[in-house]
């Protein structure tokens, strides 16, 4: 599943190559599973609205649109095989897509899903009394399940994991605590810590929460910069694949010598998932 360097490359790159655009026509494909807003809703409102950006939140691309000087969000989550390509409209159209955004451009917005984890859906906030709105009076944008990895601050991040009794992996992929972490970068930020994924959060000290803050930031930021990992269906908006999967320490890497002390790198699973660690770097 597309992390949040990968789902960051995609918004990047399609925000470069659509702000500013107007969307003419929506196609869908009707597909179950997909849509978690109606079909007809996300036409209604994507349809002759004009995008302002695209950007992502934990792990979800959100396309802001506006029409009638009313903004609207549209929330894309690229689940396991999800791809999100800008092309043009000469070019034959993929098997499994699920939407088309077409431009006034003529260039086409393309969502592809093979096995249909992904989610499409229109986020509109309401204002109501008491609820937080921006400064302009507009109603607070998406901001997902919990806490952006990249702006947390040392004291949130070790608040987060005080007294939990869940593994230190686990709670790293709890979405509720940080979005957009998933199995890749907590494997390699854990190791770039020194920190065993077994460990239980609550009893990280304060100087092991530092150091796996900054790892997370490290890799994360690191990451980004190399396109993400393209470990399986992964692309950014224009097809090409990552290169951050070239550089990983442990992740996948089961049975290989540890890149910094020889040790056999060990997997073992935790959450579900399964976890890389080199049993002797990380304590």
């Amino acid at each position: 599943m597309p992390e949040l360097p990968e789902v960051e490359t995609v918004a990047n790159g399609v925000h470069a190559r659509v702000a500013g655009q107007r969307i003419v026509r929506v196609w869908t494909s009707g597909k179950p599973q997909t849509f978690k807003t109606p079909e007809a809703e996300i036409a209604e409102a994507l349809t002759g609205s004009a995008i302002d950006s695209v950007r992502r939140v934990g792990k979800t691309i959100v396309m802001t649109v506006r029409c009638k000087n009313k903004p609207t969000e549209f929330l894309i989550h690229l689940g396991m095989t999800g791809r999100l390509l800008v092309s043009q409209s000469d070019v034959p159209i993929p098997p499994h897509t699920h939407a088309i955004l077409t431009l006034a451009d003529g260039r086409e917005v393309r969502f592809i899903d093979p096995r249909r984890f992904g989610r499409l859906s229109i986020h509109r906030a309401v204002v109501s009394s008491g609820q937080r709105t921006t400064d302009n009076g507009q109603p607070t944008s998406y901001t997902g399940p919990g806490r952006e990895p990249l702006a947390i601050s040392l004291d949130d991040f070790v608040a987060l994991f005080r007294n939990r009794k869940t593994p230190i992996k686990a709670a790293l992929l709890n979405q509720s605590l940080l979005h957009g972490v998933g199995n890749i970068y907590a494997d390699e930020s854990l190791f770039s810590a020194g920190i065993r994924p077994r460990r239980q959060a609550g009893r990280l000290t304060r100087d092991e929460l530092t150091r796996l803050r900054k790892a997370l930031i490290d890799v994360l930021r690191h990451a980004i910069k190399l396109g993400g990992s393209s470990v399986s269906d992964y692309v950014d908006a224009d097809g090409v694949r990552g290169f951050f999967q070239l550089q990983h320490k442990v992740y996948m890497r089961t049975g290989e010598p540890c890149l910094v002390c020889g040790t056999p790198i060990k997997r073992i699973t935790l959450a579900g998932r399964g976890t890389h660690f080199c049993p002797n770097c990380q304590r």
